[in-house]
């Protein structure tokens, strides 16, 4: 598929609709009852997609995680958290914790709407937040939390060949989750899910 343009993605976009609610039980085939507690509110977060103008077409920047940290050590993820008690709502969690992660000024960040909120199976709920990012935005990395930033081109995340769809054998039965293998990386689980979903939203199937 050929590149979109922003104004292609703005529309889009705005036409999809109310998000819903996806993730690790939903849309990779998981069991709602492997949940942590289905019965418990799980912990809401929210992470930034950023979306990144560039001549040869649109981008999604990633991250990849330190090998230390306590939570998801090593795993590419897009720039994103918990939600603050301080935090006025999912978009202003997910500005602030990409300028904590990533240096983004969040006035270089046009945001262009919500995905579908995505359980996980470690007990969030993630509100992923599309942003149109300035051609001209710095990105500063926090040493602690991130070991490398890069780009993805949107036309890699929105061919279907790229959505691979692998299984690990786990005491509650087969996990399916995706995988986007971009050169040498390893794209999976929720940020695999959640860019699986943007691409559905773009290109309306």
């Amino acid at each position: 598929m050929s590149s979109l343009t922003e104004t292609e993605i703005r529309a889009r976009l705005a036409a999809w609709g109310q998000p819903g609610e996806q993730g690790d039980h939903a849309l990779t085939g998981l069991p709602a009852i492997s949940l942590p507690d289905p019965q418990k509110p799980p912990r809401p977060a929210a992470v930034l997609v950023p979306v990144l103008p560039r001549p040869s077409g649109p981008t999604i920047l990633l991250t990849r995680r330190t090998d230390h940290l306590h939570d998801h050590a090593g795993q590419i993820s897009f720039p994103g958290g918990r939600i603050d008690p301080d935090d006025a709502s999912p978009e202003a969690a997910a500005l602030r914790e990409a300028r904590e992660e990533v240096g983004l000024d969040p006035t270089a960040v046009d945001l262009l709407g919500r995905l579908d909120q995505y359980r996980t199976i470690t007990g969030y709920s993630v509100t992923p937040i599309v942003g149109l990012v300035a051609p001209d935005a710095h990105f500063t990395p926090d040493p602690f939390e991130v070991a490398d930033i890069f780009e993805v081109p949107l036309d890699f995340i929105l061919d279907r060949r790229n959505h691979q769809r692998h299984f690990r054998e786990t005491p509650i039965g087969r996990r399916y989750f995706y995988v986007l293998p971009y050169q040498g990386r390893y794209i999976w689980g929720a940020t695999a899910g959640m860019l699986v979903n943007f691409s559905r939203v773009l290109t309306g199937s």
